[in-house]
Order: structure tokens, then sequence, then C-alpha cells
């Protein structure tokens, strides 16, 4: 059923990549689109703590010194699987590098600054891993192989089988370097869903034969929010596209019908939160209604340098609004199952702003390696789990600097997480998620001084670093990982539910074929799938999708790394 305008709840990538595909595809009016969204970052982050402190999700939980930058979090592109997103970005102008598409830019900056990772896994008295090696056994590739080779209509085989439960008679799995790579990589736990790891390991079947130095990851030349979200919001603007942000969607206004089946939105209930006051946005016949009905960063939370992160008990501004929705009917999925466990999708971040380059110059001495696309990750030297898991006690991104555009000459910015933010710290005996910024960093002073190679340790360096730093802001999200949770498939609507007339749901937590969540690559074909519905364009102009799970050499590739 094709429309003349829409309405979009949510700004983050995928609603952009919707309104981009209506315009140029759909040959759409940039003024009949209006976003009513809590802010314009969506999941792809980058500011300055003095723009983000005081927003919607942080109110709750301010803090004092707002110096410095703040990432919530990142994450690692792929050209070969990011089809979608690569096409979206061709289509907007560079928010930085004049004369180049936002898909120039990032080729041209990846293709000067190349990811090769020499320090994947490190561990106390071991220094740096080699992770090369898998560490497979035969039960484990017995396994494996299974999963790779199991066709797509037999995914429901595996609805609300964790990770855990697949290989729930071989714990070898979990002690072997290729976990250890997978679990930081991706940010799978072993009670993540099954189904899940399945779709990763079709669409990213190459990518297990390079894991341990991840040279087929892709990255922007600044922050994402500055090089993907900010040249999308500059050529919506220009095209008169209408943003409505510090405004809380709440809930429906549907269309009564005898059976109840039909799903037509009649009007949208909000709250400016600046305000308090409560506004009401009628939807006319000629309106699509574009839903992200799921975010990995609601709710969270951020310190500073002497302030823990705090927790938002919110269950969230999106996910609330998808319950309200299946209140209504019976086909829009279970988002408990997303968002009713933080046990199972919370992770702590930090970000360290520094004033000088003291500290980058020890991580890059310990770890062997320039400032770039690394991902560092720091192993406990002994088991902690049932299952023979050594713990990931933390990982770190170096990132190629100026990582924001107006980093001063001389200041450094680097990020990491915690998988696990209950777990404990080894350095500074406290829950991760209960560390102040300074806290974090002791942390991982701690966890460098175990695998520093010498002379000179750098703990003999600790408070010439910390005179160094400008701020570290803890940041805690209770959903981070809620996309990768166990799951049926029918616990995801579709992007365009069955009986539905004018509603639309986008982003990770909705089901379509192939896509794998936690990539802008799905977020943005969704967006793309639902704008192609709505204008009457035809689904056979979709961006073609690879599919590596059937590619004879890639396959064979993978086999071979099995095995060694």
């Amino acid at each position: 059923m094709t429309k003349k305008k829409a309405i979009m709840i949510g700004a983050g990538i995928s609603n952009m990549a919707a309104a981009v595909y209506l315009i140029q595809e759909g040959h759409w009016d940039g003024k009949d689109i209006t976003f009513y969204s809590l802010d314009d970052h969506g999941a792809n982050d980058g500011a300055k703590t003095d723009v983000t402190g005081n927003e919607y999700w942080n109110r709750n939980h301010e803090t004092s010194d707002q110096t410095g930058f703040v990432a919530r979090g990142g994450r690692m592109l792929n050209y070969r699987t990011y089809v979608d997103l690569m096409d979206l970005l061709s289509r907007v102008p560079s928010a930085t590098e004049e004369g180049m598409t936002a898909a120039e830019d990032t080729r041209d900056f990846d293709a000067k600054h190349r990811t090769y990772d020499k320090a994947r896994l490190m561990e106390g008295e071991k220094g740096i891993i080699n992770s090369a090696k898998m560490g497979f056994n035969n039960k484990d590739r017995i396994l494996l192989t299974k999963l790779i080779m199991m066709p797509d209509d037999k995914e429901t085989e595996l609805d609300n089988v964790s990770i855990a439960d697949y290989f729930k008679d071989d714990p070898h799995m979990f002690q072997t370097n290729f976990w250890y790579m997978w679990e930081t990589t991706f940010a799978f736990r072993t009670q993540s869903s099954a189904q899940e790891l399945r779709r990763y390991m079709h669409q990213m079947i190459y990518e297990f034969t390079q894991i341990n130095t991840l040279v087929g990851v892709n990255r922007t030349r600044y922050n994402q929010y500055e090089s993907l979200m900010l040249p999308l919001i500059n050529y919506l603007k220009k095209q008169g596209v209408t943003f409505v942000l510090n405004r809380r969607v709440d809930d429906w206004d549907f269309k009564e019908t005898p059976m109840n089946e039909e799903i037509t939105v009649k009007g949208l209930e909000m709250e400016n939160v600046d305000t308090g006051q409560k506004e009401h946005v009628d939807v006319d016949d000629d309106t699509a209604v574009f839903f992200t009905n799921g975010s990995i960063t609601d709710s969270a939370t951020l310190g500073d340098f002497n302030t823990p992160s705090g927790e938002n008990t919110d269950y969230g501004a999106a996910s609330s609004l998808w319950k309200k929705a299946t209140d209504h009917f019976y086909n829009l999925g279970n988002p408990d199952k997303f968002f009713a466990d933080r046990n199972a999708s919370g992770w702590s971040s930090f970000t360290v702003t520094t004033k000088d380059h003291t500290f980058l110059n020890e991580i890059t001495r310990i770890t062997t390696q320039l400032p770039g696309n690394a991902l560092n990750s720091f192993l406990s030297t002994s088991p902690i789990t049932p299952l023979g898991q050594k713990d990931v006690r933390m990982s770190i991104v170096v990132h190629h600097q100026p990582h924001f555009t107006d980093q001063k000459p001389n200041e450094t910015v680097l990020w990491g997480y915690f998988l696990y933010p209950y777990r404990r710290g080894e350095f500074v005996d406290k829950q991760y998620i209960k560390m102040t910024g300074k806290e974090m960093v002791q942390e991982l002073i701690g966890q460098l001084s175990k695998v520093d190679p010498g002379p000179v340790n750098i703990r003999d360096k600790e408070k010439e670093i910390m005179d160094s730093i400008v701020n570290s802001v803890p940041v805690y999200m209770p959903y981070a990982s809620a996309l990768f949770n166990n799951r049926a498939k029918i616990d995801r609507p579709k992007v365009i539910p069955e009986h539905s007339t004018n509603l639309a749901f986008t982003g990770e937590f909705v089901d379509q074929p192939y896509q794998m969540v936690f990539t802008e690559q799905s977020a943005v074909r969704s967006g793309e799938v639902a704008a192609y519905h709505f204008a009457g364009v035809p689904m056979s102009n979709l961006v073609d999708n690879p599919r590596f799970d059937k590619n004879p050499k890639v396959m064979a590739k993978a086999a071979k790394k099995l095995f060694e």
C-alpha cells in the first residue's frame, strides 16, 4: 500500500536510510518526512561530553565533569558484507571531506590505514598470545560445521537454543582462542542465541579465517557519528526533512477493526522531555509510520573521572513502545526476550581523553602496534566459569588519531569495554559497573602491566599517565548486547508485519532473511525494505546481498582454517 508521507519514530541509521531511499528512489519531497526522536545519534556514537552529558538518557545521573569526549560504543564495518550501508553512503556527501561521498571518504581513509591486529589476545605471564591457532578439537569442529551447514529452512530448530545449549556436550569450545576472539569481536556470550551465531557463521564465514588479525575490518575516518550519521543528517535537512528531537513517543492510537487484525496507526502520543508536556500527532491515510522498535543505547547512563555511571532501570524508550504495540497485536514479536534480562545484555564502556600521548605511547609499546583499528582483549590466567572459560577482563580500541574533528593536536582518545559489567576488577576490587572513570583506567593499567615486556613497566609511569588524563567517562548500557539474546524466530516482527496497512518496523530487532544483527548492514536493509514497500518501488531493486556461505572458495578456506 503506497503512501505519500512518513513519520519516523527514532532517528537511528535505519530510519535515516529509509528517508534517503524514499527521497531518491521513491521521489518523495523531503518536507513530507518527519522524525520524532530523543536524539539523532542512534547507536553510532561520538561527541564531546558537554554535548551528550545532559541528554535524556542520562538525565537521572548528571555528572559535574563534562570535559573530554565520549563514545558509548563503536562498531566495525566490513565492505564485503555491508553492501546496503555502502550503497546508502554513496548517496550522500561526506560531512568532513569536500568533494567526496560518505562512501568515498570511508574507502579513502581505510585504504590508507589498513587493519592488521598484532595483539588480539593478551594474557598475564604470556603477553601476546599466538591466536592464529584456533585451538579446536574434533568435537568442536563437528558441531561448528553442523551449525555452518544448517540450511535456512531449518533455522527454527535453533529456536530458544542458547550457544551454551548447542555446545552443552562440548565445553572445550569455550576454552578455544576462537571463542575468546569471537566473544570479544562480536560481543556474543554463552547465553546468546545459537540461531544468531548460525547467521554470523553464514554471513561472516570469510572473517573466520582472519579473526586473529581483523584484516577484513574497515573503519571510518572519524567516529561513526561524524562519518556515518552526520552526512545523512546534513543531506536530509538539506532536502527539507523535519527533525523533532527530545520527544519520547510513548503510546499508539490504533484503528479498531472487528477481528482486531488490521494494523493501522491513527495517531501517536508523545512526551516533550524538555518540558514534560504531552503531545498528540494524528496519522492520516496518506502517512506511513516507520518505527525502530529497539535501541541498544536506550537507558544508558554515564559518569566521569570521579563518578561511576549509575544505572537507569527504564525498560527503554523504543522497547516500551514496542511492548505496547504487542499488547494490541499478536504477530509483533516479544520484546521481553531482549529487554527483560540485563545480565544477558548489559556492558560497561569507558572513553579516555588525554592531553598528550604518554598513555598512547605506552599502549603502542606493549601491543607492538600503532594506533588504528586493533582490538586488544585481556584474558585471565585461569578459568572462572563452569564451562572452563577464562575471564575476558576487558577489551580496548585505540583509534587512529584524531577520532573527533575537534580534538586538540596533542589529545588522544581511546575506548574500552567490559562485556561482563557485574564481574569484579583484578586491580580495583569493585564490580566494573561501580567503578569511576579513574578506576577503569587503573584497571587497564594493571592489565597492561601484566603483559608488559619491559624493561620499564607501565606501572612506573602510572602517575604521569594519570596526570595526562582530561577525563575518563564510564557508560553503562543495559541493552548493548540485547540483540544477541536467546530467542525464537517468531520473537522479532517482520519489517512489514502481516495485516499492516501503514506501520513498518526497522532496525536490528526485526527479522529479515539472512541478515545478522549488530551491523549497520541489517539496520540499513530494514529501512530500505520499508521505504520500497511504501513508495511502491519493486523489491527487485533492493541492493543484491552476497551469500558467502554459498561461495565454494570461501568455504574451502574456512574448512582449512578449521583444521589448523
